[in-house]
């Protein structure tokens, strides 16, 4: 099968220890023409949902790849380390429900594999450190046109551990949404789609403060809520030059409510 000139790596390992290195230096070893794009490696420790969402809000702007993926709290025990093929590129990491966003966002799943073949992973594989021994050899084989079927017996799709549906509900003149995640800069990022917004009008409570529906974050006074679709096309609530998250007191997790005050 045709193989791909990059890989891309998103995990939680910071940026402080050897760990991210050593994942580049084990597709080196076997693909050293391959180009490696890191995606961040700040998700939050274990946060599989924050991953998922990092994941499959940006592959879609990535080239063709093998995508590599590890925020695998359950790294040593029975959980599976996986690879799925879809019609836009493959997704390599542990079966914990980290992949599956990602995998609908490259078209949805075509086939997946248990990664079980000791002759695709690093000959001595440490129980605490499988994105060097496992994930990063097996994108690299893959990156060079390996048939991901030599990697491990099928795995029936359905089966793949999923992540719970995250909370949206709407009615006349409401909308609630679960946080699904906080970015640098204090945006909250819903569940909901950036369309359910359009129900709405230009005049909202969030919270029960008042905000305004708008395009961008300047197009509300310094300091006031500003409720718009992100350029991920989720919903989404900022504050022009603050933090919507203090203002607001929201974490992830919680169910946000947008009420329309027009």
């Amino acid at each position: 099968m045709p193989g791909y000139e990059w890989i891309s790596l998103t995990t939680d390992y910071g940026l402080a220890d050897g760990f991210v290195a050593a994942c580049h230096g084990a597709i080196a070893r076997l693909a050293p023409a391959v180009r490696v794009l890191d995606v961040t490696h700040l998700v939050p420790p274990g946060d599989i949902r924050r991953g998922a969402a990092v994941l499959a809000q940006t592959v879609g702007a990535l080239p063709a790849a093998v995508h590599v993926a590890v925020v695998d709290p359950g790294v040593g025990t029975s959980r599976r380390g996986v690879a799925l093929r879809c019609p836009d590129g493959l997704l390599v990491g542990p079966d914990n429900g980290l992949l599956p966003w990602a995998a609908q966002a490259l078209g949805g799943i075509e086939g997946a594999v248990e990664l079980t073949n000791p002759r695709w992973l690093a000959p001595r594989v440490s129980a605490t450190f499988h994105g060097r021994d496992v994930f990063a050899p097996v994108a690299a084989r893959l990156a060079l046109g390996a048939d991901p079927d030599e990697a491990g017996p099928a795995v029936d799709p359905a089966e793949l551990v999923r992540l719970p549906e995250p909370v949206v509900a709407a009615g006349p003149g409401w909308l609630t949404a679960e946080v699904l995640s906080i970015d640098h800069f204090g945006n909250v990022q819903l569940a909901a789609p950036a369309a359910a917004l359009t129900a709405l009008g230009p005049r909202l409570r969030v919270q029960g403060l008042p905000a305004h529906q708008a395009v961008t974050f300047g197009d509300v006074p310094v300091g006031a809520l500003v409720v718009f679709g992100d350029s991920a096309g989720q919903a989404a609530v900022a504050v022009n030059g603050g933090r919507a998250d203090a203002t607001l007191s929201l974490v992830k997790g919680q169910v946000l409510r947008i009420t329309d005050a027009s």
